[in-house]
Order: C-alpha cells, then structure tokens, then sequence
C-alpha cells in the first residue's frame, strides 16, 4: 500500500509539471529548473529513506560505497572527451549484478560524489536519477537471467547512452532555454545527439571489453554475501 502511494504522489506531481508547461496555464511561468531540482531531490531522498528502513547489511554497504567510488573515479579522466562516460558501465553491472536498490544507490551516490570534482550544481540531482534508474533498469533486465547475456547487458547500456541524455536534455530545456516551446525542445535535443552517441559508443565498447569479467568478478561477491548471511 506504501508503495501504492508513493506512485501516486509522485505520479500527480509529474503531472503538475507537465501542465505547468502548457502556455496560459498559470504555472506556466514557474521556474520550473527549481521546481524540478526539488522534486528529483525528494524523490532521491525518499529512495535512500526507504533504503535505510531495509537494514542493509555492512558488507552490501562497503559494495555500494566501493562500486560507487570505482564509477566516480572512472567519470573524472574521461571528462575531456565530451560524452564518454564509462560510470555508466559500472552503474549497470552493478545493478544487473546486484539488483534495483543496489543499482540505484551506486549510480546516484557516484554521480553525486564525482560532482564534488567535477562541479556541483542544480544539474546534479537530475544526473544522480538519470544514474540511478539506469542501474535500476539494468537490475530489472537482469532479474530473470541465469547467466550474463553479454549481447542483452551491450544494448541496454548502448541504450542508455541516449536515454540519459535525453533525461539531461529536459534538464538543460528547462533551466536555460526560452520560451519552452516545441521549436526549442526539438533544438536541444538535436544539439546534444553528438554528445549521446559518443555516450552510447563508449558504453558499447565498455561492455564488450569488459563486460564479462566485471560480471565474474562481482558475481563471486555477492556469492560470498549470501553465504555469509546464511551461515548463522
């Protein structure tokens, strides 16, 4: 039932946003780059809220913390290629690997951590989600497979490489843009499609080449978790 109403909550304030983004409506004129900060960082909160409630244990914690440090650091260097993005491999292994809460937690946690090299900003909350249900979605795909499939992983992620910039563009429509019309919402994304194929290149490349071995890797420890929680 909580779950039921979280939707719901969530669900009539997107649908606030989307009207205020009709002209005559009188939230028309809001200022919708703070508007939308706010709700992706209630959103966040009430994840990593709900997590907390769930007693995770000390070892899936020092995973998260180390596959979201791993993913931040890897972000910082590539910073000079515009669009090449190698967190977002390891934000989706981890996710397929692991599963929804992990997925989401690694990729939010990570995207805030390399912000702190890379610049904070009212972009961050929006990268943290773009992140986060990026793993979230990789856990999801991953859920009913008994064996990595290595072509599956490589097009979700190949993917992703454009969904999350499209997530960014409403981002960067909202907070920079004027007016919000139909013309500009078709310029921005249209600007950014050099940058998101890069993203989806890189991300396709990362899977390939590393893919496999990151799976192994990662599927021994949570072998290792499991039959530690077990052994009482």
């Amino acid at each position: 039932m909580k779950g039921k109403t979280v939707l719901l909550v969530l669900g009539s304030m997107l649908c606030v946003l989307l009207l205020g983004l009709i002209p005559g409506n009188p939230l028309f004129r809001a200022n919708w780059a703070l508007v939308s900060f706010l709700f992706l960082g209630l959103v966040i909160l009430a994840f990593f809220y709900g997590y907390e409630l769930q007693r995770p244990s000390v070892k899936e914690i020092s995973l998260i913390a180390t596959m979201a440090a791993l993913a931040a650091v890897s972000r910082v260097p590539f910073v000079i290629i515009p669009g090449l993005q190698p967190m977002t491999f390891l934000v989706m292994i981890t996710g397929w690997v692991f599963g929804v809460r992990q997925g989401f937690a690694v990729g939010a946690i990570a995207a805030l951590a390399s912000n702190f090299f890379l610049g904070q900003g009212p972009w961050t909350p929006w990268q943290m989600f773009g992140w986060g249900i990026g793993g979230a979605l990789a856990a999801l795909a991953g859920r009913k497979t008994q064996k990595f499939e290595i072509y599956k992983f490589t097009f979700l992620v190949t993917f992703w490489g454009y969904a999350f910039g499209w997530i960014m563009n409403i981002w960067h429509w909202i907070g920079f843009i004027y007016p919000l019309n139909k013309e500009t919402f078709i310029a921005a994304y249209a600007a950014s499609f050099t940058f998101d194929t890069i993203h989806a290149f890189g991300n396709l490349l990362f899977a390939l080449t590393f893919g496999k071995t990151f799976y192994e890797i990662l599927q021994r420890y949570k072998k290792k978790i499991t039959i530690s929680a077990i052994d009482p």
